[in-house]
């Protein structure tokens, strides 16, 4: 059986990424391409790189174009794709034949309205079934309950490319009991293909090349609020999640590499070994068994993450230590952002949702140099 997918917001990088994996799916055919301003221009304009892809037509983001397909990925801006999922519900009102929507934009992250309403200033659109399939859930040592979530669900949210780094770096040891999360501090670096396609100045090679650019400092980035989300879900009590978030554009144009620091609860202070137990919690998550994560590698004591290992795939690489003079664990996370961080993981939940194999498409080995 083939599904077919269309992809709104095509010519951007979020969307560009989604269809280099899918022209490699074995299981989808890849349907109508929409955008905006774009419509009428031919894809290779955009993304020269996909040359099965080039010389289609971007049409415009309708519901009447995209509700002829089985699957629409919504790779639009904040904002933008509650007003196409409303149209797409007009046109199946009782949700029968409604294509299985995925949306890469924040619109259906957030549980809480509040949280929303604070941190995007709009409308709430409603949450959506969370598309980290590696979310852990109230204390789990192997995170199996978000893809249950996600194999019975039509309507999938893709996480932040940030909320995935800072996540994944420190979940484990949240569910374990052995992080307090009252007190987390989250330094990200940044490649500049996270800020979209956009022109603005500081985002021009003028200002970029040479320079680091820290951005939404202060606690008003809006991934924040989705970060304290998937934290509370791992097993932090309600409202205990206080995180410092600061990312830095730096010169490189895809990646993430988060560092996160948080002090050690007195389990992890007085277990007789701290650094195994703090480690065996990260093995049970993500590690060595034959249930562990195929798209997550905790690497080899010593070695820490970095981004070129991860370019180009949808891969995470994990680390984690205790900073025995500063009372504090180290948890580390590289990610490509539009990789694990955007794209893969909504190949990775659309397999999911449609009872497939879920590393099918996705790509696990990075590039280099």
């Amino acid at each position: 059986m083939s599904w077919t997918v269309a992809v709104a917001g095509a010519t951007g990088y979020a969307g560009g990424e989604v269809l280099r994996l899918l022209t490699a799916h074995p299981e989808v055919e890849v349907g109508a391409l929409t955008a905006a301003s774009s419509a009428g221009s031919r894809l290779g304009d955009h993304h020269p790189h996909l040359v099965s892809l080039a010389d289609r037509i971007v049409q415009p983001t309708e519901a009447e174009i995209l509700a002829e397909h089985d699957v629409v990925v919504l790779a639009l801006p904040h904002g933008a794709s509650g007003a196409i999922t409303a149209a797409l519900e007009r046109l199946a009102p009782d949700g029968g034949g409604a294509p299985l929507l995925i949306d890469c934009g924040a619109d259906h992250r957030l549980t809480s309205q509040q949280a929303w309403e604070t941190f995007y200033g709009s409308d709430y659109a409603g949450a959506w079934t969370y598309g980290m399939p590696e979310l852990l859930h109230n204390g789990e040592t192997c995170p199996r309950a978000q893809r249950d979530e996600l194999a019975a669900t039509r309507r999938i949210a893709v996480p932040g490319c940030n909320v995935t780094a800072v996540t994944l770096a420190v979940q484990p040891g949240i569910a374990a009991g052995l992080l307090d999360p009252s007190r987390l501090t989250a330094v990200l670096a940044v490649g500049y293909s996270g800020a979209g396609k956009a022109l603005k100045p500081h985002l021009t090679a003028a200002e970029a090349l040479g320079s680091a650019q820290p951005y939404a400092v202060g606690g008003t980035h809006r991934h924040i609020p989705e970060i304290i989300q998937n934290l509370e879900a791992a097993g932090a009590a309600a409202g205990s999640v206080h995180l410092s978030f600061t990312p830095v554009l730096v010169p490189m144009s895809r990646g993430i590499l988060a560092t996160v620091t948080a002090p050690m609860t007195p389990a992890l202070r007085q277990a007789p070994d701290p650094e195994a137990t703090l480690r065996a919690a990260w093995d049970d998550a993500y590690g060595v068994t034959d249930s562990g994560e195929s798209l997550i590698q905790l690497l080899p004591e010593g070695t820490w993450p970095t981004t070129g290992t991860v370019l180009g795939s949808g891969t995470a690489t994990v680390q984690v230590a205790i900073d025995c003079r500063a009372d504090s664990v180290i948890a580390m996370c590289a990610i490509d952002n539009l990789g694990k961080g955007t794209a893969s993981a909504a190949v990775q939940s659309l397999n999911l949702a449609l009872g497939l194999e879920e590393t099918t498409a996705i790509v696990t080995q990075g590039v280099a140099p």
